[in-house]
């Protein structure tokens, strides 16, 4: 069978949270639980930065704005991640040119990190915290659960993944008023903190 639907829901999650994505392939290719895990997703220095780095996203991914910050960082290394992940399933399995595997995991992570971060703007307009905790957490499990769904099941994983992405672009352009109203706001801060900033440092008279 083609690797191209494990590619397709690996460059999916990639753009959520790629991080997550290495670990997880990681630990069933070490554990047994999949023969199409390159050896290189499986080694223990790998799997170790995963884990920290996949901590470290945890926290930053579940506070106000720093989450914001933290998906700006991402916008290249996931979608990077999501095409070396894809490249390397590709090579792994010989049923799919490297290139072309690198591209729809790239595309793919691209395209999914931009729903997560227009999603994550839309959530910052509201001025609790708890709701980017609930959606990140939500963000995190689908990730997992997807991952090992398409270990076992690569076909019916990429539907959903697919279902998943359609739904995501929908939800984005739909809360297009509240992303732009976070963008303002944000610029606002800026243009504010560089008119403190000015005034202190202006010299009297």
């Amino acid at each position: 069978m083609s690797v191209l639907p494990l590619i397709f829901t690996s460059g999916w999650a990639s753009g959520i949270n790629a991080y997550a994505v290495v670990l997880l392939f990681g630990v069933f290719g070490a554990t047994g639980l999949s023969d199409e895990v390159p050896e290189s997703l499986q080694r223990t220095d790998v799997l170790i930065a995963a884990a920290v780095l996949f901590l470290c996203d945890t926290v930053a991914d579940k506070i106000p704005y720093v989450d914001t910050a933290w998906d700006a960082v991402h916008t290249v290394i996931r979608p990077l991640s999501g095409a070396v992940v894809g490249a390397l399933l590709a090579g792994q399995s010989g049923s799919l040119p490297e290139i072309a595997a690198g591209a729809v995991g790239g595309s793919t992570a691209l395209l999914s990190h931009l729903v997560k971060a227009g999603t994550r703007m839309a959530v910052n307009t509201s001025p609790e915290p708890f709701s980017n905790i609930a959606v990140s957490t939500a963000e995190d499990l689908s990730v997992a659960g997807i991952i090992t769904f398409a270990v076992f099941h690569p076909v019916a994983a990429a539907v959903v993944a697919g279902a998943l992405l359609v739904l995501g672009v929908a939800t984005v352009a739909f809360l297009a008023a509240r992303i732009r109203r976070f963008l303002r706001r944000r610029a606002q801060r800026r243009a504010e903190k560089r008119l403190a900033t000015g005034g202190m440092t202006a010299p009297p008279g």
